[in-house]
């Protein structure tokens, strides 16, 4: 499974021959990040933010997507939803492999939640707070959950991301098994050991 970073919380993900993006972004919503453009088989929005939702982006092959994508209901704030209503964590199995999109969750998930998220293979885990969890709060999801490959995402760095957010040393501060990689893509198989992998945007 091959999991490539375009920036903020957005993902393309490449399974047996087909591919899914989660959670594009539209052009100008997140400081630091260029134009989004992608061609994939399914797009998959958490919820409906435009740094989130601009499915508009993705163009879309037409083929179909038979890859099997579990949705799990969850909010995007502590409240219930109050505050910003829903978001929709997705967990996508391709090549006897799991990995979560977990959106912008805003708290911890419900005992349900984790018992189908437990021991995932990659977490793509929100971990700035002010609109999601903290970097505390992250590192408490990550280690609930069990993953056993944690990608950091929706957080500032430099001059990407919303200044309100926290940074990424915030979270990976707390994580003692942190690789950073050169590029922005993560080759995930059954033999990639356990880590926080920090990926750069745009290589």
């Amino acid at each position: 499974m091959k999991l490539r970073w375009l920036g903020h919380s957005c993902f393309l993900v490449e399974a047996e021959g087909y591919s899914a993006v989660f959670d594009p972004y539209a052009d100008g919503s997140v400081p630091g990040l260029g134009p989004l453009r992608v061609t994939a088989d399914a797009v998959f929005c958490s919820h409906d933010h435009q740094d989130h939702n601009a499915r508009d982006l993705v163009t879309l092959t037409g083929r179909g997507f038979p890859l099997k994508v579990e949705e799990l209901a969850s909010f995007h704030d502590d409240r219930r939803g109050l505050l910003r209503g829903r978001n929709t964590i997705r967990i996508l199995s391709g090549e006897g492999l799991r990995a979560a999109h977990l959106g912008d969750l805003g708290h911890m998930p419900g005992r349900k939640a984790l018992e189908a998220l437990r021991g995932v293979d990659a977490l793509l885990l929100p971990v700035g707070g002010h609109f999601t969890v903290d970097a505390a709060q992250a590192k408490a999801v990550a280690d609930a959950v069990g993953a056993r490959v944690v990608i950091p995402m929706h957080y500032r760095l430099g001059a990407m991301g919303y200044d309100v957010i926290g940074t990424l040393d915030a979270f990976t501060d707390l994580c003692g098994d942190v690789r950073r990689y050169d590029g922005d893509t993560l080759e995930l198989g059954a033999d990639t050991p356990a880590q926080t992998a920090v990926l750069t945007y745009g290589k």
